[in-house]
């Protein structure tokens, strides 16, 4: 089953989102940009709070050059972040990063890697395969452009899932999601669905998470909590689910 992903900006956050229905907690600073990066107060508090209960995701900031995404990401590693979004916002970048994110593969490291659909909407993945990363995703870099099924024809995103699961990569959907998209694209099996903006009071994803809006997703989701298996984090302990 497909899990939920909700990112989220501080320990309240975390809390919250852990307490009613997230499957995978995702760190993220929406006023620092698509990928902003949370401080290292914050990361190593909910790595430390969630203890196991679930996966927790980060991101390490937007288009950081070589140097500043090995420093990052191993901060990141070394905070107990169990998997890491780099995200690659355009040729060059994605042609600078990718051997760069190849060896820290290789040294341990979880990486994912996060397409952006209205920047650079290349959704061919061979490359980010061959660099024997952990998983892919697609998301939207500009929040007010619409959803990422508004930018993106759902075959296109079948096709990209079947890319990712050729490759033996775990993959994701991400951007401005609404709760109209949940259904057609749990019809596309990806591993997870991410979100910011409709988990937040007034839809806006600089705003709090609110609980109401957590549940209406989670409900949307269909999830059987008893039997949902996250394939990237097998024995992660469940929390309850109010």
């Amino acid at each position: 089953m497909t899990a939920l992903l909700a990112s989220v900006r501080s320990l309240f956050e975390a809390r919250l989102a852990l307490e009613h229905g997230a499957d995978i907690i995702d760190l993220k600073e929406p006023e620092a940009g698509a990928l902003g990066a949370v401080s290292a107060e914050v990361a190593r508090s909910v790595v430390k709070f969630i203890d196991g209960r679930a996966p927790v995701s980060a991101t390490i900031g937007d288009e950081l050059d070589a140097e500043d995404t090995v420093a990052a990401v191993n901060h990141l590693s070394e905070l107990g972040v169990d998997f890491i979004k780099v995200g690659l916002f355009n040729a060059q970048q994605r042609a600078q990063l990718l051997p760069v994110l190849r060896e820290l593969s290789r040294s341990g490291r979880r990486l994912v890697a996060v397409l952006f659909a209205d920047v650079y909407p290349m959704l061919e993945i061979s490359d980010v395969a061959t660099a024997g990363l952990h998983g892919v995703m697609v998301d939207t870099a500009a929040k007010n452009r619409g959803s990422l099924r508004q930018l993106v024809s759902d075959h296109a995103l079948s096709g990209f899932v079947a890319q990712a699961r050729q490759a033996g990569l775990y993959c994701g959907l991400a951007g401005s999601l609404r709760l109209e998209d949940i259904e057609p694209l749990l019809a596309l099996t990806p591993d997870y669905l991410g979100f910011r903006g409709a988990l937040c009071g007034s839809g806006r994803r600089t705003e709090t998470l609110d609980v109401e809006r957590l549940r209406q997703v989670r409900s949307r989701m269909h999830m059987n909590r008893t039997h949902l298996k996250i394939p990237f984090a097998p024995g992660y302990r469940r929390a309850n689910v109010t």
